[in-house]
Parts: structure tokens; sequence; C-alpha cells
């Protein structure tokens, strides 16, 4: 087989094999070029979907915690006023567990049920998921004063938070 290819090849005329030459180089190329675009657009699609998924992951472990937690709460015993810890403290170690303990500048407890929390220099987002955390564990956020700063996206603020009626 190999030995008739060769003899095809040599019974054709030089310019005959230039002209052969030249299409098979053109059609690898094409053939190359459509492969590569094919491999880009397919890259494309699957990174957007990337995209997606690792949202759609990031809200499933959101909502993971949020079972666990409404769980744990389920399973733990109803505690009267008295039993309760210290709202200042436990807001205290909600700063600390948040990340925002840097930026803390003092905590004072307005009464049994209300702590004021005073934030310097805090990345505004940061503060937003804290708060959004407070929520979600029933500590009612009932006023706040947010004062942007010159650095952008830090923010200085000033807030009271109401500790949740069991």
């Amino acid at each position: 087989m190999r030995n008739a290819l060769i003899r095809r090849w040599q019974s054709r005329s030089p310019r005959e094999r230039l002209v052969i030459a030249l299409l098979a180089m053109t059609i690898a190329a094409l053939l190359y070029m459509w492969l590569v675009q094919s491999a880009h657009r397919a890259r494309e699609q699957l990174g957007g979907s990337v995209f997606r998924l690792r949202v759609e992951a990031a809200r499933l472990e959101k909502s993971a915690g949020e079972i666990a937690r409404l769980r744990a709460a389920r399973a733990a015993p109803q505690q009267n006023a008295a039993l309760q810890p210290d709202f200042r403290m436990l807001m205290q170690a909600q700063v600390e567990s948040g990340g925002l303990a840097r930026s803390l500048l003092r905590i004072e407890a307005v009464d049994a049920s209300q702590v004021r929390v005073v934030f310097g220099a805090v990345p505004f987002y940061e503060w937003l998921a804290w708060v959004e955390n407070m929520q979600s564990q029933q500590i009612r956020l009932d006023t706040t004063r947010i004062e942007a700063l010159a650095t952008a996206g830090l923010v200085s603020v000033t807030a009271t938070f109401v500790r949740p009626h069991l």
C-alpha cells in the first residue's frame, strides 16, 4: 500500500504535486482553525456554567448553614430571659466571629435587650453581610447611622441591635 502511494506520488508532475501539497495544507489549516474556534466556543460556554455553578454552590452552602442553625435552635431547649447570656457579650462574640473586630470602636449596652455598636472604618459589604447574619439569628437592627469615609468602600457605622424575645 505504501509503495503504491509512493508510485502514484512520483507519477504526478511537479506542478500537480505542488497543487496537491497546497490543497492539503489549506485543508489542514482550515481544519485546525475550525477545531480552535470550536474549543474556544466550548470554553466560553463552560466558563459561564462554572460561574453559575459556583454561585449555586455558595447559595446551597449558605442554605445548609441556615438549616443546621435552625435544627440546632429547635433542638436546644427554650431558655427564659433570666438564663439568657449577657446581650453585650453575645454581640461582642458575633462581631469577632464576623471578622469585624478590627473595625470595632465600642459596644455598649443600652439596656438588657439593646446594644449599640460603633465601627470606625469597616468595608460596607462586610457590614451588610454581618447585619444579614445577625438578622438570620433573629437579632434585629433597630437604628443605624452610616457615614461614607474618604476611602472608597469604607463607612463608619453606629447601630443599635435588639435582642430576640424568646
